[in-house]
């Protein structure tokens, strides 16, 4: 028997779409992060990026558990002197749901140049309307 290798381009990519309403951050986020990965496919290899395209509409809607919204904080460096600053997420959820999405899911992909890649097949919008109504994407639900 021998192990089946994943080549660029043999394998089609899915759409799907994600309703981010009630659901918790980290287990929306290590969700996604897999279908972007490839890794819910029999056909997964390490090495190519087989994943699919995932939409994530609600993004305003997620929630943070505990009391995260007020003690975490989303670090930036400036690159100058003194210039770390420091924003909490009660502050981002009001301004940019999408990026506390994405900056969760960026997490937790790998660490190297197939994750830009797979970055770019994510998209999040805040509210229930998305514009991929073409591409036909397949409603995804989470137990």
């Amino acid at each position: 028997m021998k192990t089946y290798m994943a080549k660029a381009g043999e394998y089609d990519r899915k759409w799907y779409v994600v309703d981010a309403e009630g659901m918790v951050l980290g287990r929306l986020a290590t969700r996604v992060a897999n279908i972007l990965r490839g890794k819910d496919k029999p056909t997964y290899t390490p090495n190519v990026d087989t994943g699919d395209f995932v939409i994530i509409t609600n993004c305003d809607k997620v929630v943070l558990t505990g009391k995260k919204l007020v003690k975490k904080f989303y670090k930036h460096y400036t690159g100058y002197t003194g210039g770390l600053k420091h924003t909490r997420y009660d502050e981002l959820m009001a301004t940019k749901p999408e990026f506390v999405v994405e900056h969760a899911i960026k997490g937790m992909l790998p660490k190297n140049t197939i994750a830009s890649a797979m970055l770019k097949r994510l998209f999040a919008y805040s509210g229930p309307e998305h514009k991929h109504q073409a591409q036909k994407p397949e409603p995804l639900k989470f137990d």
